[in-house]
């Protein structure tokens, strides 16, 4: 009895000891995700400077100004109906903007970029934009707003804007879904005008919603991927360039 009672009494204690950790744990990596996440709005409000709305909501960005801070700068995306609103990096791989933000410190909430196989100068099949879905909808947080039916029902919800240096292009949304994680729709090279045209019809028929915009082999396409279902699944909004 008395051994049974100190077995007891020790698993009790270890169980004391795991949980403590664990919380101890979850409570330091909140901490550390409102730290970086605070930093990333006040960098976001701080580049602010550098892109002008005027009264008719065109955009007038200095891309000059933006690159002295990082050279990584490629573009601007913003999304109706969404706080999706921000300056677009691109790395040498699909990892660091991951963990890293726009001042290319250490951060876990990352920053908005595009895939590194782009080239980002008109040729582009298929342009990517990654960023993280994160609680406080800050990056691409209400990306899986676009799934929903009070978005999609919305007709003035589906325009997407990507500016670069030298041009501001136009989209509309064909194609809003989630999906397990995978690497097809994030494709960005076609051998034929045949498999683009295959990618295309899946991609579309993926979509939660349908929204009647034509997509051919003619067409470039810009996609936006966010992770859902702590990164099982991935929310996907494919977008048709129309000028």
């Amino acid at each position: 009895m008395k051994k049974k009672f100190k077995l007891s009494k020790i698993v009790y204690i270890l169980f004391i000891i795991i949980f403590s950790t664990l919380a101890v744990y979850s409570l330091m990596k909140i901490l550390i995700w409102k730290k970086d996440n605070n930093k990333n709005k006040i960098i976001k409000e701080t580049l602010q400077q550098y892109v002008v709305v005027d009264k008719d909501e065109k955009y007038n960005i200095d891309f000059d100004g933006l690159s002295k801070i990082n050279s990584d700068v490629v573009g601007y995306v913003n999304v109706d109906g969404t706080n999706i609103d921000y300056v677009v990096v691109k790395g040498n791989n699909n990892s660091y903007y991951l963990n890293h933000n726009f001042n290319k410190e250490k951060n876990i909430s990352g920053w908005i970029f595009a895939d590194y196989k782009n080239k980002i100068d008109g040729t582009d099949k298929n342009l990517v934009i990654y960023g993280h879905n994160t609680a406080d909808d800050s990056m691409f947080g209400t990306l899986k707003n676009t799934i929903t039916e009070e978005w999609y029902l919305n007709k003035d919800n589906h325009k997407v804007m990507f500016i670069t240096k030298n041009a501001i292009h136009y989209y509309d949304v064909f194609s809003t879904y989630k999906i397990d994680n995978e690497e097809y729709y994030i494709t960005t090279d076609f051998a034929t005008d045949d498999d683009y045209k295959e990618f295309l019809n899946v991609i579309k028929n993926r979509s939660v919603y349908d929204y009647g915009v034509d997509v051919n082999e003619n067409d470039t396409i810009l996609t936006l991927s966010s992770c859902a279902n702590l990164g099982k699944k991935r929310i996907v909004l494919h977008a048709k360039k129309i000028s």
